[in-house]
């Protein structure tokens, strides 16, 4: 298992790499061929967020519970929405809610991001197509979504896709128990589950997705959120956990 950084150093993001306590430049192609170079502080960084892709697929209603709650019927095969680069923020940076939009909820999703250039995977092979994990809140704005026929205004917002902290490779997704999620506003727990009760697993979606669209290095799947979401206001503190990544926090202005 490695974990990785993006920070702001010296004013150029850059990728760092946990070595025990200790935090080294990556240098080359964190995708491709790489080397630890110059150790640097790990306190006092601003993170980033963790991989800059060139697009975040997004999978709906990939929870039973979620579908219910939303009184959504379940899905015959993946429901899949792009969230724009531009919505994507770091840790610690603000989620930023549209002024009369309604109702903004909080998405705690599992992310997986694609380490080589995927098209038409077939899932037996899914695995050798991933990376790595993050932490993804799919901020959502849930009257436009009901409003809209498709989730592009809802889900587009700029901060709406919070990402990090870090990127965590190694990670036994494929394991009887899955990766845990879980969803906090202001140290309230909302929403916890696991990718073991996925409807579609992280292998179908690769699949899936794959055979739509070419996925790139960095980019970004997100595997949908379990139950419990619920509104944002001013003034809150949302943190998106995932087992063995950490934890992401936003405060929601």
């Amino acid at each position: 298992m490695q974990r990785f950084y993006r920070i702001d150093h010296r004013g150029t993001p850059r990728f760092v790499v946990e070595s025990g306590r200790t935090w080294q430049l990556v240098e080359g192609d964190l995708f491709g061929e790489w080397q630890a170079g110059d150790v640097v502080n790990s306190s006092g960084q601003r993170l980033l967020a963790p991989v800059n892709p060139s697009k975040i697929v997004a999978i709906g209603r990939n929870y039973k519970d979620h579908a219910a709650e939303l009184n959504n019927p379940l899905p015959v095969e993946p429901l899949i929405f792009l969230k724009p680069p531009s919505s994507i923020v770091g840790p610690g940076d603000p989620i930023v809610l549209p002024s009369g939009v309604g109702r903004v909820d909080h998405e705690a999703e599992v992310g997986v991001v694609v380490g080589r250039l995927a098209r038409h995977v077939k899932r037996a092979d899914a695995s050798k197509y991933v990376f790595g994990f993050t932490c993804v809140n799919d901020v959502t704005a849930r009257e436009l979504q009901k409003k809209d026929v498709q989730f592009t205004r809802a889900k587009g917002f700029d901060t709406f896709a919070p990402i990090g902290p870090s990127l965590v490779t190694g990670l036994d997704y494929q394991g009887s128990e899955g990766l845990l999620v879980e969803g906090y506003v202001n140290g309230e727990r909302r929403q916890s589950s696991s990718t073991k009760s996925l409807i579609f697993p992280i292998d179908e979606l690769i699949e899936f997705v794959s055979a739509v669209m070419t996925l790139l290095p960095g980019d970004i799947i997100s595997t949908g959120t379990p139950a419990g979401v619920g509104p944002l206001k001013a003034g809150d503190s949302v943190t998106i956990k995932v087992a063995g990544v950490g934890e992401l926090t936003n405060p929601v202005q």
